[in-house]
């Protein structure tokens, strides 16, 4: 890196706009964050799992969206249905529901179980957020502010703001529901998971009604015309 290089990032990072953009989206994310479903999904994988792929992965996670968000904004969240992704998240979350349910054995201890899972957990808790929270408030958030302010520094935000409310979620996974006996804690990561695929199900239920309801206005108002024409 050259003098102006230096120069010229030294510029960016004292920009006034560009700290605004960073401190006010971290802030705001962070509290809209808190107690999301995205914070108890890393908390719950952390429990039963290596507490380093189910941050990394949902660092990733967030870092794509957040990307995804900056650089194209509502046009990525709008090309895909909402009610497809509602159904694809419930169907994982109902997965992992009945998986923590019925899967285990007695004689498993915590060493076995992270033994047996851990080369796959990184691949699931980034696929289980990146699903989750596409086209999210916290996206739409991040996309709004990037129409304001710095997007570099937005994104930096939002960034750290989302892998801090991550980070806590694997603390509390770790530490939290640790004191907690194994059977008790499949029971209520599979309770956790099942609760969550219930509410995608019924906002795939509610988006489905809203696109029928569209398709039926739009059937009845060609069916319409058409009848205008032939009957003169």
């Amino acid at each position: 890196m050259t003098l102006s290089d230096l120069v010229a990032v030294l510029q960016t990072l004292t920009n006034p706009e560009f700290v605004s953009g960073l401190g006010s989206s971290f802030v705001l994310i962070a509290a809209a964050e808190m107690g999301d479903k995205s914070q108890l999904v890393c908390m719950t994988l952390a429990s039963r799992h290596r507490a380093a792929p189910v941050f990394w992965g949902a660092l990733l996670a967030f870092a794509l969206l957040n990307t995804l968000a900056v650089s194209f904004g509502a046009v990525i969240a709008a090309s895909i249905p909402d009610y497809w992704r509602s159904g694809v998240v419930a169907l994982l979350f109902a997965g992992f529901g009945i998986h923590a349910l019925f899967s285990h054995d007695e004689t498993e201890t915590p060493t076995t179980l992270t033994e047996k899972s851990s080369h796959s957990i990184f691949l699931t808790t980034f696929l289980l957020i990146t699903l989750a929270e596409l086209g999210d408030k916290t996206q739409l958030a991040v996309v709004a502010f990037s129409s304001t302010s710095t997007v570099i520094g937005v994104w930096l935000g939002a960034t750290l703001a989302l892998g801090l409310c991550s980070g806590l979620g694997v603390w509390a996974g770790k530490t939290l529901l640790q004191k907690i006996s194994l059977n008790l804690l499949h029971q209520f990561s599979a309770i956790l998971f099942l609760i969550l695929a219930a509410i995608a199900a019924y906002q795939c239920y509610q988006q489905l009604q809203v696109d029928n309801s569209w398709l039926t206005d739009q059937s009845h108002f060609i069916a319409s015309q058409f009848y205008r024409q032939f009957t003169g």
